[in-house]
């Protein structure tokens, strides 16, 4: 059997299911790496506008660009919390599910009875994880957050900038990105952790924890002499050249992050009595004369276009780059041969292109990627089918509002 005519694989968290509580970005890109390796993902929505970033301009199809990038391959289900049928009925599925994941203050899944305690009590096998800006201890743990405030509080917004300028806020949201990489992380490491003990766990994610130990070595810098580094464009605080250099229709970036790279550089650059010098030959040195090195690399690269240079700089085996806008960065070959840009049909919107799983798994062919939930679109087939709720319950629920008023998209 060729590759291509073996059957789709589930993925390596085929089997599991996970109950989605969250809403805007951290728990729902967590809850979206799970989806992509496998597993079932339940996520559930309050009544009328869902998770909130369904209203977020613009649209396609009536769907919303922020919705559809973090909440692939999901299940909606519109669910009242705050009605105690509504809280009954998540309990019910608690009960079958592998994982929690709930991104609200702490304290507020408590205060509807739903928090770890009583239903970890009910259903020991769940890995509850819960993901909040400051984490459930500590003095701000009631503080409210939003990225910026995070990449502010952690320091990762003061390296970020031009030098010697004000430091500016990361385009990408970090911080709150941390809290979906790490909360995948931590439940992946709990689920591991069940198949040794048969018991679930409690897991405590905080977007300022994560995104604080991103600092990594400038943690380290800080550390070591008592100050706080500064922010450098795309320079690099200890490696010499590194970053963006000006061409003749724009920029180029040069990366020699070892040493073996700095002679390759200046042969590609026209000028090898500078890779020849050995007084240029150590990073540490090159890093005290940054400003001899750096402002003579400008003045050759400015002299030709970004093509060129990167041709020149391929033919003489030197890390570099175009610096390449979004639509650029997703067309570009080496990301469709990646399957990083993938088709999907959506109910409303039709045709929707989507960024593909970042995880791959050589010699198996996963299923296709889904396309984001409507809202409610799965109520009453999940509680048809897994709760065997009839067709009067689900409808008595809904007159009521626990499941929402809307009849779902069938």
């Amino acid at each position: 059997m060729t590759d291509d005519a073996k059957p789709a694989w589930g993925g390596p968290l085929a089997g599991l299911r996970v109950i989605d509580l969250t809403r805007v970005l951290a728990g729902p890109l967590a809850a979206q790496f799970l989806g992509d390796l496998g597993a079932e993902i339940l996520k559930i929505e309050p009544p009328g506008t869902g998770d909130e970033t369904r209203g977020f301009a613009p649209f396609v199809g009536g769907e919303s660009h922020y919705f559809v990038g973090l909440n692939r391959g999901k299940q909606s289900l519109v669910l009242d919390l705050r009605q105690a049928e509504g809280a009954d009925i998540l309990r019910q599925l608690v009960a079958t599910a592998d994982v929690l994941i709930e991104n609200f203050r702490p304290g507020v899944m408590d205060r509807l009875g739903l928090g770890a305690e009583a239903l970890m009590a009910a259903n020991p096998r769940l890995i509850y994880c819960a993901i909040s800006g400051f984490g459930q201890t500590g003095p701000l743990r009631d503080k409210p957050s939003f990225d910026i405030v995070t990449q502010a509080l952690t320091g990762v917004l003061s390296v970020n900038g031009e030098q010697g300028r004000q430091p500016v806020r990361m385009g990408l949201p970090i911080g709150d990105m941390s809290g979906g990489i790490f909360g995948a992380i931590s439940i992946l490491s709990a689920l591991h952790e069940r198949t040794v003990t048969g018991r679930g766990r409690l897991i405590d994610v905080s977007l300022f924890d994560g995104t604080m130990s991103l600092l990594g070595y400038f943690a380290q810098l800080a550390f070591l002499n008592g100050r706080d580094p500064e922010p450098m464009g795309s320079a690099h605080p200890s490696v010499v050249p590194y970053g963006s250099f000006p061409a003749r229709d724009g920029a180029i970036i040069i990366a020699c992050l070892a040493d073996r790279f700095w002679p390759k550089l200046c042969n590609a650059l026209g000028c090898p009595d500078l890779g020849q010098d050995p007084g240029l030959a150590t990073m540490a040195a090159r890093r005290d004369r940054r400003g001899e090195i750096e402002p003579r690399i400008a003045a050759i690269t400015a002299t030709r276009t970004v093509g060129e240079w990167q041709c020149l700089l391929e033919e003489h085996d030197v890390p570099h780059a175009p610096v390449l806008g979004a639509t650029a960065a997703l067309s570009q070959p080496h990301a469709v041969a990646r399957d990083m840009v993938v088709s999907v049909e959506h109910p409303a919107a039709g045709t929707l292109r989507m960024l593909g799983r970042p995880i791959k798994f050589p010699g198996e062919q996963q299923a296709p990627l889904e396309p984001p939930p409507m809202l409610g679109q799965h109520t009453a087939e999940v509680l048809r089918r897994d709760l065997g709720f009839s067709d009067e319950r689900i409808e008595d629920l809904r007159r009521l509002g626990v499941i929402g008023r809307t009849p779902p998209c069938q």
